[in-house]
């Protein structure tokens, strides 16, 4: 299975001159947990509701604060036809809960989390779990 057959679409984007605030509401809004800021229509960054919380609370930014100045800037993205195996183990290994999916133009299609995949991995889980329970049945 690709990813791109799980990820979430379409993705909240934003620009790097919204402020704070705008990025707050679209979190809210649509009940997600980041947004990829687009430029041009390329990632040029990641903002998470962590990185709002810790930029308001612990930093003292200001809501009107433009995105740009709190995003981070290197973006890791996984590419639409990479399988969901690849994809755990990259989410693993660069210690990331969300990742941005992108196809072949490097423009943003999706984005998978960890709970996406956990939730995968839990319904396989639960089908061969059903499949050696059928076997076991003693007739």
């Amino acid at each position: 299975m690709k990813i791109n057959e799980i990820c979430h679409k379409p993705v909240i984007v934003a620009a790097p001159t919204d402020s704070l605030a705008t990025l707050a509401k679209l979190m809210h809004e649509h009940n997600v947990g980041a947004v990829v800021v687009l430029q041009e229509e390329r990632p040029v960054g990641i903002l998470t509701d962590r990185d709002l919380a810790l930029a308001v609370g612990a930093q003292g930014a200001s809501l009107q604060t433009p995105v740009a100045k709190i995003m981070t800037r290197k973006v890791l993205a996984i590419p639409e036809d990479t399988d969901v195996f690849s994809a755990s183990r990259y989410i693993l290994e660069c210690g990331v809960r969300r990742l941005p999916v992108v196809d072949r133009t490097d423009r943003v299609v999706g984005m998978v989390s960890l709970d996406d995949l956990l939730r995968l991995l839990g319904r396989e889980l639960f089908n061969l779990a059903e499949g050696i329970k059928r076997e076991m049945v003693v007739k």
